[in-house]
């Protein structure tokens, strides 16, 4: 039995999930005629408080989307150093968009409202005009680290004074509504754009949602048609995004609990450095001793424990849907005995 810790992406759906999908009414989304795409818009849009949405192949497209409709060439995205969109979406911000970015160095992935201020360009022809701060919840690299609601009011008030809009990545925003027991829809009144992803945690095979007001959302899906975008049955994955929010949202609790399982384990050993506070579903730590973290990665991946060293030193693990109880069991005591 191989325990699969690289990502929750590497969820596979249930049967639950399939015969969901398998019964879905569709249609041609791109004349907007799939029910089962059109009533998940519907509901995200509903869930956080904004008057539309846009179903995507990816997390990537959505962001990538984004930051097209908010910005024009030569423009600068303001975002955290080790952001998604700045390091994990193939240059798509100055491939797609024309603009550069303008890099903060943050505390586990996450900005202040002061940083982004002190980030914004004056109004000067010799540096680029500053048109967007994007915002990742949960980061990614901070290890699964979340925002506090008063700290993204701060930087969404320092974007309203200087006439900026303001994204969210949100691909594990699920994961920091359930960590902070927050409501979607105070995300909405902050965000002037969301994405969110349903393949990460959730369950769902394929797919990311682009929310915001309907302006912005007749823009974007000009935008995902020039970037690839247009699905036709493309009802058959919404189905499966609507089932995941439907039934899979709060048990993400679970795999919160899992993680920490895991780390408590793991700190313990002496080849174990520094761990980054776990908060959500994510395990980043320091490999010293007598492993580096690739050895450490070969070492689990012989047992049957996959996981992604991010560094020499550091190695990533995430729970997820399909890490259940018995594995998490089983990790431990293979940890214990090491």
């Amino acid at each position: 039995m191989t325990i699969d810790l690289r990502s929750d992406t590497f969820t596979k759906p249930s049967l639950e999930m399939i015969q969901a999908m398998s019964q879905a009414p569709v249609g041609d989304d791109v004349f907007g005629e799939d029910e089962t795409v059109n009533l998940l818009e519907v509901k995200m849009a509903k869930l956080f408080g904004k008057k539309a949405a846009l179903f995507c192949p990816s997390g990537t497209m959505t962001n990538q989307i984004a930051i097209k409709c908010h910005t024009q060439p030569g423009y600068e995205v303001i975002c955290e150093k080790m952001s998604h969109i700045y390091i994990y979406e193939g240059g798509g911000i100055a491939s797609n968009s024309g603009c550069q970015a303008r890099l903060i160095e943050g505390d586990r992935g996450k900005i202040n409202a002061s940083q982004v201020l002190d980030s914004i360009n004056s109004v000067d022809i010799h540096k680029p005009i500053t048109g967007l701060v994007s915002i990742e919840n949960t980061c990614n690299r901070g290890g699964g680290s979340c925002y506090h609601l008063e700290d993204l009011k701060q930087i969404q008030q320092v974007c309203v004074e200087n006439q900026l809009p303001l994204h969210l990545d949100g691909a594990r925003i699920w994961n920091a509504l359930i960590a902070q027991k927050e409501n979607p829809e105070d995300y909405g009144a902050i965000f002037n754009s969301i994405s969110v992803c349903l393949s990460k945690g959730m369950g769902a095979p394929v797919g990311s949602v682009l929310i915001g007001d309907e302006a912005f959302i007749k823009k974007a899906r000009r935008v995902r048609k020039v970037m690839g975008g247009g699905m036709r049955q493309a009802g058959y994955l919404a189905a499966a995004g609507i089932y995941a929010i439907e039934n899979n949202f709060e048990r993400l609790a679970v795999d919160h609990f899992h993680a920490k399982e895991i780390g408590h384990a793991l700190i313990k050993k002496s080849f174990i450095g520094k761990m980054l506070p776990i908060e959500t579903n994510m395990i980043i730590f320091e490999v010293i001793g007598s492993y580096n973290a690739y050895t450490l990665a070969e070492f689990f991946k012989f047992h049957g424990v996959l996981c992604i060293p991010i560094s020499n030193s550091q190695i990533r693990m995430v729970t997820h849907l399909d890490v259940t109880e018995s594995m998490v069991h089983q990790l431990i005591e293979l940890i214990q005995k090491m």
